[in-house]
């Protein structure tokens, strides 16, 4: 099954409501606010890579509150 993970940058203080908002999305199958450089690694899964693709771009960097994003796409194997 295709999956990326995405490295998320938000705005200060929206960590809370940030996590509950991408928890909502479905495909979303790992939300986790972490500490260093990013505030979150998301985990992406669906049935194809074109489907992780739009669930990224249409849903998650839709996001109120997102300054910024890396996107890592899995290697099959």
């Amino acid at each position: 099954m295709p999956k990326a993970y995405v490295l998320i940058n938000t705005e200060p203080d929206v960590e809370e409501e940030f996590l509950e908002e991408l928890k909502k999305i479905k495909g979303v199958v790992e939300a986790t606010s972490v500490y260093g450089i990013y505030d979150f690694v998301v985990k992406v899964e669906a049935s194809s890579l074109e489907e992780v693709k739009e669930i990224i771009t249409s849903k998650i960097r839709k996001l109120k509150d997102l300054r910024s994003s890396v996107t890592l796409i899995a290697a099959e194997g």
